[in-house]
């Protein structure tokens, strides 16, 4: 394929390979070349390309029932959902198929719960620069991005935002009377892959506490094992009122869920939200054993072992580049280097050496590999990606 489809709207440009196979952390085109895959669908795929468990829980299911609608009980939602609860703050869960409308299932739980409270005047929700929430109407005024914004008509009313990893601005922006809720990635993707701070997170929830507020975390891509624990809040001692979840839950099948407290969904009784597709037979198959395999304990210290090994290793790669590389971020699998340039070129040069990686705000190549890498495939990613920014200096000098 030299040229993109024409029927396709032109709201993406990706490159010319075109995948057809994908086997752990390789993917193959349709001329047969391999590439070491170091983005794994923007941390999607966490247990890898084609896992056989997650197919056969699949396949297994396609022969017996697709989809009901939640016009009934969904067996697998009900043993997933128990799953869930029990290994995190929640009490009730909502699936969704993406992390975007499980994002406007936290906004809707927000308002709903000073409404059901007597006070539906206190709708505003504090947001942060550098925020990524998905591409609906509310998740893109909840992030407040100029970008993604702009042409869209007038900001929605109640989104405010502050500074990431600054609680002083925070502190700026409530109004008692309207203030809801806080919304936050742990870990920032979109944003720089940038890692909330202990502080940071800690004294969100302070601050929530204190107002009679909701905080409200969007683990979407740092979730489900990304960070070498199960949820990425795990690291700070902190426990949310709700979460949005989404990507890696499906290793690669379309899953997402919002999660939340009794008490916070509170507001949230029959008729208030639903959904066609959420919580298929298909979804729940597949999210009920991609969760069995991400949740088992020896599996996150394998995590967090090759985290470590991939840290270390960016390092190295940063020592020996100081005039490209400028920090190393991030948390666990999900990571990030600093770059003192555009980081596109450098994205380019290490798919042309086969090795795919992606791009993030404020200058930063962004790494989200399958979580089932090796010291292998790191050192390989580390080599491709050293080399490429040999090149990159080379241009420049000429």
């Amino acid at each position: 394929m030299t040229n993109p489809p024409h029927h396709i709207l032109p709201v993406y440009s990706p490159p010319e390979e075109v995948f057809v196979r994908g086997e752990g952390v390789w993917l193959t085109t349709d001329t047969g070349e391999r590439y070491l895959d170091f983005i794994a669908g923007i941390a999607v795929n966490a247990l890898g390309h084609a896992h056989p468990k997650l197919v056969g829980a699949l396949t297994e299911q396609a022969g017996k029932l697709w989809h009901l609608s939640n016009m009934f009980r969904v067996a697998g939602q009900e043993r997933l959902s128990d799953k869930y609860c029990v290994s995190s703050f929640a009490e009730v869960v909502f699936f969704t198929n993406s992390g975007t409308e499980a994002i406007e299932g936290l906004l809707k739980i927000a308002r709903k719960y000073h409404s059901a409270g007597g006070q539906p005047e206190r709708i505003d929700i504090i947001g942060f620069k550098g925020a990524f929430h998905g591409r609906s109407y509310g998740g893109i005024n909840a992030a407040g991005n100029p970008n993604y914004v702009d042409g869209f008509g007038p900001p929605l009313p109640g989104f405010k935002h502050a500074e990431f990893n600054d609680l002083e601005s925070v502190k700026a922006l409530i109004n008692p009377d309207t203030f809801a809720a806080i919304l936050v990635e742990p870990v920032q993707g979109e944003g720089g892959v940038r890692a909330g701070t202990e502080e940071f997170i800690r004294g969100l929830r302070e601050l929530c506490d204190a107002h009679g507020a909701l905080l409200l975390f969007d683990e979407v891509q740092c979730g489900a094992g990304r960070t070498g624990k199960l949820w990425a809040h795990e690291w700070y001692g902190v426990t949310p009122d709700a979460m949005a979840v989404a990507k890696g839950v499906g290793g690669g099948f379309p899953l997402g869920a919002f999660m939340a407290t009794r008490e916070a969904a509170r507001g949230m009784i029959v008729g208030t939200h639903g959904s066609t597709y959420g919580g298929n037979p298909l979804a729940m198959a597949v999210g009920e054993a991609a969760f069995d395999e991400l949740s088992n304990p020896h599996f996150l210290e394998r995590v967090r072992a090759m985290a470590n090994h991939l840290g270390q290793s960016l390092e190295g790669l940063k020592d020996r580049h100081p005039e490209l590389v400028l920090d190393v971020r991030g948390k666990g699998l999900l990571r990030g280097l600093k770059l003192s340039t555009a980081p596109k070129p450098i994205q380019a040069a290490a798919r042309a050496r086969k090795l795919l990686v992606g791009v993030a705000g404020d200058n930063v190549l962004r790494l989200a590999p399958p979580l089932i890498v090796d010291e292998s495939h790191i050192a390989q990613a580390i080599d491709t990606l050293d080399a490429a920014l040999n090149a990159i200096h080379a241009e420049a000098a000429a």
